[in-house]
């Protein structure tokens, strides 16, 4: 059984799926799906489109140059049957199949290796440009870390970067602005307190509330 590579993007045509094309000159064009076609009769490049083969290879994100890839090779050469040839070609797929595999991963290794790092100096670099974006404590709350500091003997820095990182990953924003609070009447008759922010960010939790009380209110 024969299968054939996708002309456009590389990928494995198994016979009866697919499209074939036959063109007038007599060249026959193999696509594994109708995207491939597509593309295709739009006469696009496939060295310029990141889901196929070739720009892989191009980019450097496949094996180019490697014995077992050789084997994979079109071959238009007759053969006469030989049972023990074909046993022993079996066998020799199934091992190169586990040599070619086990080099993609080592490949895949190399090719990947500090990218962590990259990411990191990637994302410091991002936060040290928009500094002034991140949320900063008020005054009171520097006022308030600094006597808890004194009082329990601990580090100021520190009690303000746990702060920062509790506003980071919290709802409610404590950065910018200043509570005013107010009286609300509720539908059913009833007086509740709340709190709201002046000039910043308002708590996502009261939004959802706002939202829920006008849905709820009686328009009768």
């Amino acid at each position: 059984m024969r299968v054939d590579s996708c002309f456009f993007c590389g990928r494995p045509a198994w016979p009866s799926k697919g499209i074939t094309f036959n063109r007038n000159d007599g060249k026959s064009f193999r696509f594994c799906r109708s995207k491939c076609h597509k593309n295709f009769k739009m006469k696009r490049n496939p060295r310029k489109l990141k889901w196929t083969k070739a720009y892989r290879k191009n980019a450097g994100k496949e094996m180019v140059v490697d014995s077992t890839l050789q084997f994979a090779a079109r071959r238009n050469v007759p053969v006469r049957y030989n049972r023990e040839l074909i046993q022993k070609t079996l066998k020799a797929m199934e091992r190169i199949s586990e040599i070619r595999a086990r080099r993609e991963r080592v490949f895949y290794k190399k090719r990947m290796a500090g990218k962590r790092a990259r990411e990191l100096a990637s994302a410091r670099k991002l936060v040290a440009n928009n500094e002034h974006l991140l949320p900063r404590l008020r005054g009171t709350e520097k006022r308030r870390l600094a006597e808890l500091a004194a009082e329990q003997g601990l580090d100021v820095a520190e009690l303000e970067r746990q702060e920062l990182e509790n506003l980071r990953t919290s709802k409610k924003s404590k950065a910018f602005g200043a509570e005013v609070k107010r009286l609300r009447v509720r539908t059913d008759g009833g007086v509740e307190e709340i709190s709201e922010r002046v000039g910043g960010y308002m708590d996502e939790d009261q939004d959802d509330d706002d939202d829920d009380d006008d849905d709820g209110m009686d328009t009768d």
